[in-house]
């Protein structure tokens, strides 16, 4: 093949013309944990392969964009008054249903548990940690109870994660003489 000497000047005024830097897969880091993952790639590529410092900085970017977009979803879930409500909601829906495990074990056992953990069985998964309450897996925060003999405390402590104040959540039951479940002591 016959090459024109404009042809060759572009070539040697441009050696990397076949060796470029591949900067479209730098969209992948607008996919968060994946674009962790495509950045430190792209890091390395920069470095090592191509030096590259805009390919490099797109790899930074990407990490970034990752980190940025998991803080603010452990934000807005976890610390912000939007995120808060919603764990209220769910607690208060697992709290109208803890009554009545309450109430079977006393069927069952004839007393009141002395304590929420003694609820579960294997047959069944009950909901006996309060979602409103910082825990981890490793020291588990449980709804506040109290067996009183005949009768028993159950509630959450609130987003304000204080027990008796007053943004305690307590089930919303009917109640009768036949359920033990008090607000007091």
């Amino acid at each position: 093949m016959i090459k024109f000497e404009s042809e060759k000047l572009n070539e040697s005024k441009n050696p990397s013309s076949n060796n470029k830097s591949p900067y479209l897969i730098g969209l992948l880091g607008f996919i968060p944990l994946v674009g962790f993952f495509v950045g430190f790639i792209l890091i390395i590529l920069g470095i090592t392969k191509y030096k590259d410092k805009k390919l490099t900085l797109i790899g930074i970017g990407c990490i970034i964009f990752t980190v940025l977009a998991y803080s603010s979803l452990y934000y807005v879930g976890f610390e912000s008054d939007f995120g808060k409500k919603g764990w209220e909601e769910h607690a208060q829906m697992e709290l109208n249903s803890l009554p009545k495990y309450v109430e079977f074990y006393k069927l069952e056992h004839g007393k009141y548990p002395d304590s929420l953990k003694q609820l579960e069985n294997g047959d069944e998964f009950i909901f006996i940690v309060d979602p409103t309450q910082k825990a981890d897996k490793d020291n588990p925060k449980y709804f506040n109870y109290k067996n009183l003999g005949d009768r028993y405390l159950l509630f959450s402590s609130g987003i304000d994660r204080k027990p008796n104040t007053k943004d305690d959540l307590y089930p919303k039951i009917k109640m009768n003489d036949k359920i033990g479940w008090t607000k007091t002591e």
